[in-house]
C-alpha cells in the first residue's frame, strides 16, 4: 500500500490543479455525464449497459437488453449488432438499417439507456484496493470506498476523503467524514461514474499536507481540518 502514495500525489494534484469550486462537507451535483444520460445528448453506450429498445409494430423487439463485455447487443431478426461507442440515436438507426435490409420497410426504432453500467469510479489513496471500479447501479459514497475492501486500517483516515467530480465542464471537489456518514449523523452522498475518490491519510503529514507548502490551493483544501 506504502508503494500507492507517490502515485496518489499524483492523482491528488491532477485532481486539484483543475479544480475550479470546492465545497467542504456539501454535496455535489451531479456530473455532466448524468445529465447527458438524462437528456441521450452524446451519451456513449458502454459494455454492460441495459437498454431499452422500442420498434413500432414488432413488439419481439420491445423489449430491454443488456450490451455484453464485447459491447454487442443480439437482436432478434438482426443479429449481433455494435452497441458500444454509439450513442442511442445512432444506434436506433444502426437497427432501423439493419431491419429494413431484411425485413421491414420503413421501421421505427427509439432505444433509450435505461441503466448506465459501464460507468466507472476511481477509488484511490488509503484504501486496502486501490483501483478503478465499475458502478453497477446507483452507489453511495460509503459503497464505493467498501469496493475498495474499505480504508486501510493501519494508514487511513477516514475523517478525509475527497471526491472529484466534472460539472458544467470543470473539475469540482467536496470532502466527507465517513465517520460522520457511518454514525447517520451525515447524508451518504451519491457517487457517479468518472468520480475520483481519495482517501487521506493518517497520522504525521498525509499527502495533502506534504504538498500544501508549495500549492496554495492544497492549502485551501486542508483548512477546514
Amino acid at each position: 500500500m506504502r508503494r500507492r502514495l507517490p502515485s496518489l500525489a499524483v492523482v491528488a494534484l491532477l485532481a486539484f490543479a483543475s479544480s475550479t469550486a470546492l465545497a467542504a462537507g456539501g454535496n455535489l451535483p451531479p456530473p455532466d455525464s448524468v445529465a447527458q444520460l438524462r437528456s441521450g445528448a452524446d451519451y456513449r453506450i458502454g459494455p454492460q449497459d441495459t437498454l431499452d429498445v422500442n420498434v413500432s409494430q414488432l413488439p419481439e423487439l420491445s423489449k430491454t437488453f443488456q450490451v455484453d463485455s464485447g459491447g454487442k447487443i443480439l437482436l432478434p431478426l438482426v443479429g449481433q449488432i455494435q452497441a458500444a461507442g454509439r450513442t442511442p440515436a445512432e444506434l436506433s438507426d444502426d437497427i432501423a438499417r439493419g431491419l429494413k435490409k431484411s425485413y421491414m420497410k420503413d421501421p421505427q426504432v427509439v432505444v433509450a439507456v435505461k441503466d448506465a453500467q459501464s460507468q466507472r469510479v476511481t477509488i484511490d489513496g488509503a484504501v486496502t484496493q486501490p483501483g478503478v471500479y465499475p458502478l453497477t447501479g446507483p452507489t453511495t459514497l460509503l459503497q464505493a470506498v467498501s469496493l475498495a475492501k474499505g480504508p486501510d486500517p493501519r494508514l487511513a483516515n477516514p475523517k478525509k476523503v475527497a471526491v472529484f467530480r466534472t460539472i458544467g465542464g470543470s473539475r469540482h471537489s467536496a470532502f466527507y467524514d465517513l465517520t460522520q456518514i457511518r454514525s447517520g449523523k451525515t447524508e451518504d452522498p451519491q457517487v457517479y461514474g468518472n468520480d475520483i475518490i481519495v482517501v487521506d491519510t493518517s497520522g504525521g503529514k498525509s499527502f495533502m499536507q506534504n504538498f500544501s507548502g508549495g500549492f496554495s490551493l492544497l492549502g485551501m483544501l486542508v483548512r477546514p481540518w
